[in-house]
């Protein structure tokens, strides 16, 4: 009997430890959005697995990221916004919205019009058409979060997920890389300027700003008895490690795949710089079947990323202006600039391209507050960050923006 009752707490605490995770699970949706999925296959179709590398140290940033911010929200209580919001004056709060809001429309734009490129290779639909229907079904999403919670939109957004993981690897099945020649990526190396640029867009799209505010936010409403003790709140904030590090090497698995996915079966292939393209050759090289399950998996990560960008931009306007306009209200504004694009003919691929520009201007709006504050005795007490975290927080912090400023610049002289 003495067996048993010691048994038994434990058996207890594993279902209640799961049920603290979530979520990471959709702030990791920003790590497998389509401008991930155009930068992955490219580097995989034109440098083999020459840039695996690059990918594994951008997830090892993002799990340390985004645990600062859940840890943010968890500890103090209130949102990264929040905070913000708290601490900086009328005017400077005002400005700081407008430059987080102009981050979460351009990534919005790259996401709707990466799951209208999907819709129009499943089904030959016209961009605009299909552009409206994304922004249809994620206001569906938004519409389920507003009646029954987070909850419900943390299990929807986990669906997508488990969808976005099938169709991107779903031809691993078919052609699996070679190890050896896989191994061989983790050596830190270049090849050209050419895998230079391509390294800076992918480590510089590690880390989405509007995924840093949103995540501060869902973790604070999922634990918001956590301050309840101390060691309720200590559990919890393991639980969050836990979470982040489960959620994010999931998104990390993903984006890897493609890269060794187009490695093995599309090196040297032209036209898989784009999305459309990639998806012809994916087709042509796998089967229509691959194809068709690869398309599945971009609409869910257009579908889902597009829906967490509307949901983070809620939390941006109500932690920043205390000004909260329903879900729904918000999709349909955040829509607007991505049908534009779409009904005015701009190419989907450049889209991608400026919003990944634009949003490498937010960076750092969102990581130096945010090392700021986890670094802050009177804001996270016992919790904050200690010497090897906060130097280990610097570094990426520091890798993150330096690798984004080299992204701008490239990609305008490119232009120029």
């Amino acid at each position: 009997m003495q067996v048993l009752n010691t048994k038994a707490p434990a058996a207890r605490r594993a279902p209640r430890a799961i049920m603290l995770l979530g979520p990471a699970f959709v702030a990791a949706i920003a790590y497998v959005d389509p401008g991930n999925v155009a930068a992955n296959l490219t580097s995989g179709a034109r440098y083999g697995y020459l840039l695996v590398w690059v990918l594994v140290m951008a997830n090892a940033m993002a799990m340390l990221i985004q645990y600062q911010s859940a840890k943010l929200g968890v500890v103090s209580g209130k949102s990264l916004p929040e905070l913000l919001g708290e601490r900086l004056g009328p005017l400077a709060r005002r400005l700081f919205w407008v430059q987080a809001e102009l981050v979460a429309m351009a990534t919005d734009v790259a996401e709707v019009v990466g799951g209208a490129v999907a819709l129009n290779l499943l089904f030959g639909l016209p961009l605009p058409l299909a552009g409206l229907l994304v922004g249809a079904v994620s206001l569906l999403i938004l519409a389920l979060t507003s009646r029954r919670g987070t909850r419900s939109f943390e299990t929807v957004i986990l669906g997508l997920l488990v969808l976005i993981t099938v169709g991107f690897l779903a031809g691993l099945v078919v052609t699996p890389p070679e190890p050896g020649q896989a191994l061989t990526g983790l050596l830190p190396r270049f090849q050209g300027s050419g895998s230079v640029l391509l390294a800076a867009s992918m480590l510089g799209a590690t880390v989405m700003p509007h995924a840093i505010y949103l995540h501060s936010s869902l973790a604070r409403d999922r634990h918001s008895t956590a301050r309840s003790s101390p060691e309720a709140l200590r559990r919890v904030v393991m639980a969050t490690r836990w979470d982040v590090v489960i959620a994010l090497f999931l998104a990390g698995v993903v984006n890897i795949g493609m890269l060794l996915l187009a490695a093995a079966t599309l090196n040297g292939v032209a036209g898989t710089d784009t999305l459309a393209g990639a998806h012809a050759a994916i087709t042509a090289h796998l089967g229509p079947a691959i194809g068709i399950i690869f398309a599945v998996g971009l609409l869910a990560s257009g579908l889902a990323s597009t829906s967490v960008g509307s949901y983070a931009g809620a939390v941006i306007m109500g932690g920043l202006l205390k000004v909260h306009v329903p879900l729904w209200a918000r999709r349909l504004i955040s829509l607007v600039p991505a049908l534009a694009v779409l009904t005015f003919g701009v190419d989907p691929s450049w889209a991608l391209i400026l919003s990944q520009v634009v949003l490498s201007f937010g960076i750092p709006f969102a990581l130096i507050p945010l090392l700021r504050l986890t670094a802050d005795a009177s804001v996270m007490g016992v919790h904050r960050d200690g010497p090897a975290l906060r130097a280990a927080a610097v570094v990426s912090v520091v890798l993150v923006i330096a690798l984004n400023v080299v992204l701008v610049v490239l990609t305008i002289s490119g232009a120029s």
